[in-house]
């Protein structure tokens, strides 16, 4: 009985056949491979520098990198974590005991802020993942655009306030009836202004470009730069920021809150 060649083999794969075992190794390789490196990891048989593995803890001190964004939702997303990494910044606060104020209304986990690096007032009362945060976007977005149109460092920050039961506010007060403001959990600061080493106060109000125009000395107003700096290198830091131009509600501040929907206005 003769031999059916397709029998054989020997015989070379056809084109197709050789794309689909390729197909098929390709595959398994990208499969395997995750799990093969998390193994290693976990088992201590790959080491992996910590700034370029995305399980190490969040380092505050380190730049930012590709990698910053998710440490810090990592270190957000849990209590013990967060309090872990807020350890490291230095900042001086007390820890608050939980608690619910309204239906809807209340904090846990969170710090009331008494020294941050800059003078703050009114100590503010946050939720851990938004003490977390506003210390990066202090240490690592404010500070840099301060030096750079100044050559000098913010030493104090204006806020209108943190905690507050109240709704969202769409431009004529809280709305009856809306959900909850990020401010009703601690998740939330309004920065209304800041004050530069030399003294000199730079408001939102009257320093963010309007129509077009950054401010009363034109496009390169270096007080209207920083303040758009500060709302840019904000969104890298927190999940929700809103300036003036969002709505006639936020013309005097920058609001800046963590754990609501993902929005940089």
């Amino acid at each position: 009985m003769a031999l059916d060649p397709s029998d054989d083999p020997e015989k070379e794969l056809e084109p197709s056949g050789r794309k689909r075992w390729l197909g098929a190794a390709f595959v398994c390789a990208v499969l395997v491979a995750p799990l093969l490196a998390a193994w290693g990891v976990a088992a201590g048989r790959l080491v992996i520098p910590e700034r370029l593995n995305p399980w190490a803890p969040l380092d505050v001190a380190a730049a930012p990198d590709w990698l910053t964004g998710f440490k810090l939702s990592r270190a957000r997303s849990e209590p013990a974590r967060c309090l872990a990494a807020l350890a490291q910044t230095g900042m001086q606060y007390d820890l608050l005991p939980d608690r619910v104020t309204a239906p809807g209304c209340g904090f846990t986990n969170a710090v009331r802020l008494r020294s941050a690096g800059v003078r703050l007032g009114t100590a503010p009362s946050l939720s851990c993942p938004m003490a977390l945060s506003f210390f990066m976007w202090e240490r690592h977005a404010l500070q840099p655009a301060a030096i750079q149109h100044f050559d000098q460092p913010v030493v104090a920050i204006e806020h209108l306030g943190s905690y507050a039961c109240r709704n969202v506010n769409r431009g004529e007060g809280a709305v009856p009836g809306a959900s909850r403001s990020r401010h009703a959990t601690a998740d939330a600061l309004d920065v209304a202004g800041l004050t530069l080493a030399s003294g000199r106060r730079i408001t939102v109000l009257q320093a963010w470009p309007r129509n077009g125009a950054a401010g009363p000395a034109g496009t390169n107003d270096p007080a209207a730069l920083l303040l758009l700096d500060a709302h840019r290198g904000a969104c890298r830091f927190f999940n929700g920021v809103l300036g003036p131009d969002y709505n006639a509600a936020h013309r005097d501040h920058l609001h800046l809150e963590t754990g609501g929907y993902d929005m940089c206005r």
